[in-house]
């Protein structure tokens, strides 16, 4: 399977380095980063412009690049009949960009795909929902360092938070828009679940915490769960989770095998 990137950080090189390993079933053909990339983060080229990167013919497209990729390239990628791949699940909070999606999905032969990231039970979250659901709650509770560069540090110093503190407090469509490098998880809860606004988001600064803790709850007509992960940061990115990276390696498996779950 031949598979292109919207990306080259920190989630693109681990995802680089997975296909690497599963090669030749999983090929990285090309990728676009950003105008200031030099150097690669594997053996692959980076294209100047989608038309280039489609010209090396991928089976599909992986974003992995931030919610201004996701705007820039989904409607195109779907119109030449690729599969698209969104990481930045939180770019879907834009009700605008929603609906463009969705409708440039309804005219392709290609599909969007979204992964779990590091949301837990997403499966079962999903699942409930084709029964009814009346309640989901999700608390993400990350080290003060991992929300530095977001505006949690306009309202709070974080290099002095000494206790659990809570810096945002919402629904789902608030907290992706407001902090859409920590916040897929919420934008991903929404759509699998109730929907951006009845969804609730807590995000929490914790110094007793050293990785990235997701704490969701949900209630419905199939019963109720309580589901946590405590997931390491990113290698190379404390603001996200390692899973995030390893959600996507699953998900491009399960498409190059006879067998998914």
């Amino acid at each position: 399977m031949k598979i292109a990137l919207i990306g080259n950080g920190a989630i693109a090189k681990l995802v680089t380095q997975f296909c690497a390993s599963r090669a030749p079933k999983l090929q990285i053909v090309g990728a676009i980063g950003l105008p200031a990339d030099i150097r690669c983060v594997g053996f692959h080229p980076l294209c100047p412009s989608l038309p280039d990167l489609l010209s090396l013919e991928p089976d599909l497209v992986v974003e992995c690049a931030g919610h201004s990729a996701v705007k820039a390239y989904a409607a195109p990628v779907l119109a030449a009949g690729l599969d698209f791949i969104i990481v930045s699940t939180g770019s879907l909070a834009d009700e605008a960009l929603w609906n463009d999606v969705q409708a440039a999905a309804a005219k392709s032969k290609g599909r969007v795909k979204l992964v779990a990231g590091a949301l837990p039970g997403v499966d079962a979250l999903s699942a409930a929902k084709l029964a009814g659901l009346t309640k989901v709650t999700l608390r993400s509770s990350k080290p003060p360092k991992a929300w530095k560069g977001t505006p949690a540090e306009q309202t709070h110093n974080l290099d002095n938070i000494t206790a659990r503190t809570v810096i945002f407090a919402g629904n789902a469509r608030q907290a992706a828009l407001t902090f859409p490098k920590n916040a897929n998880v919420a934008a991903t809860a929404a759509l699998a679940g109730i929907g951006f606004e009845r969804t609730i988001i807590e995000l929490v600064a914790d110094p007793g915490v050293t990785q990235n803790r997701h704490h969701l709850e949900a209630e419905g007509a199939f019963g109720s769960m309580s589901l946590e992960m405590n997931a390491n940061p990113s290698p190379d990115n404390p603001k996200t989770s390692h899973i995030a990276a390893l959600s996507i390696m699953r998900l491009l498996e399960n498409e190059a095998s006879a067998i998914s779950i």
